[in-house]
């Protein structure tokens, strides 16, 4: 039988591994966009996994508000970092901290 406890280690597991992509590679811009949206998945987790728990829909219902901004996030991330690289031929986070606007 699978608990909550079950989905809660699952969860928290992925937001550990999202954690550690994001303070391991500070290089690539790409793979911090992407850790990023590997935590919010686990967020999401979390909240289907205690609507379930507890019968209630609204849990069901948040993650649908944190899938849509998760997504917008996304498709500006990568518009920005499309820019940036036609601009500065990389997206090394490294090269990029003489932004000038």
């Amino acid at each position: 039988m699978i608990t909550i406890h079950h989905y809660l280690v699952l969860a928290a597991l992925l937001f550990g591994i999202s954690a550690m992509g994001i303070f391991m590679n500070r290089k690539n811009v790409l793979v911090l966009l992407m850790s990023i949206e590997l935590m919010l998945l686990a967020v999401n987790f979390n909240f289907i996994a205690f609507a379930q728990y507890l019968g209630d829909t609204a849990g069901q219902i948040f993650v649908f508000f944190v899938l849509t901004v998760a997504a917008a996030e996304s498709a500006i991330g990568l518009a920005i970092m499309v820019l940036v690289f036609r601009n500065r031929n990389t997206i090394n986070v490294t090269e990029l901290n003489t932004l000038k606007g």
